[in-house]
């Protein structure tokens, strides 16, 4: 499950590289929305942000971009977004908008599930999951509270800290993924850190899926132009899930 930056450095770009990975074969898409002080984002997804906000995307102008994709047969794409900026745009309005434009699920990295119930209803009954994140400092009684609140997949941040790349996965993840297996059927996707196919073969067995951030991002920030990104990123994409055959999780398309 890569993830990208809508508008850095333009929309063009991020059309571009959307086909990209459709083309390489991604089981989903996780698309930021830019924000001037996101929530656990770090340098590099930071940097993105900012090329982004100084190239003037809008709301409403990633919205327009993805809808103008509705035919082009994109994997489930995801919003991750800050509850700041729904709540600016409004709730109703911001999911209606959402489900038209082709989206199939939000993430809010700063939505807790016992303050999520009504943004929960209104991405249920429009047909949207909202996808929980679990950290590996969430107690045992809070797990089991997001796990009940959670749809389509678990989000499991693999490191207490911000996002990007790492060397090496922490050795009490294998163990945190585990007893997630016990507690719930969603398909358990791991994000934070995860860069390169060591790391994605390392969780085989123990995870449905991986989520590659920093990395694409880096990739796409130094690539000259639109068709240039898309395709450093599709080959990029190709050799991650060359490491091992992931399960696809069961977000809506």
């Amino acid at each position: 499950m890569p993830f990208i930056t809508a508008g850095d450095p333009s929309t063009e770009t991020t059309a571009a590289v959307l086909k990209g990975l459709r083309d390489a074969g991604v089981d989903l898409i996780e698309l930021g929305f830019p924000y001037s002080d996101p929530i656990a984002d770090g340098p590099v997804i930071q940097a993105s942000y900012t090329r982004a906000l100084n190239a003037g995307i809008t709301v409403e102008a990633i919205f327009d971009m993805m809808q103008s994709l509705r035919e082009a047969q994109l994997p489930p794409t995801l919003a991750m977004v800050s509850f700041a900026i729904i709540f600016r745009y409004g709730t109703e309005k911001f999911v209606t908008r959402a489900a038209e434009a082709g989206f199939s699920g939000l993430i809010v990295p700063d939505l807790p599930a016992d303050e999520a119930q009504d943004v929960s209803a209104i991405t249920h009954a429009l047909g949207l999951d909202l996808v929980q994140l679990i950290a590996p400092t969430t107690t045992e009684a809070r797990t089991q509270e997001i796990l009940d609140a959670s749809r389509g997949f678990v989000y499991c941040v693999s490191v207490a800290g911000t996002t990007g790349v790492r060397k090496e996965l922490p050795p009490e993840l294998i163990e945190q993924l585990k007893r997630l297996r016990k507690s719930t059927a969603l398909p358990l996707a791991v994000g934070f850190g995860i860069s390169g196919p060591d790391q994605v073969a390392a969780l085989e067995g123990v995870a449905d899926g991986v989520i590659v951030g920093s990395a694409i991002v880096r990739i796409m920030a130094e690539s000259a132009t639109p068709a240039a990104a898309s395709a450093a990123v599709r080959d990029f994409s190709k050799t991650m899930m060359s490491a091992v055959a992931v399960v696809k999780p069961s977000v809506r398309g």
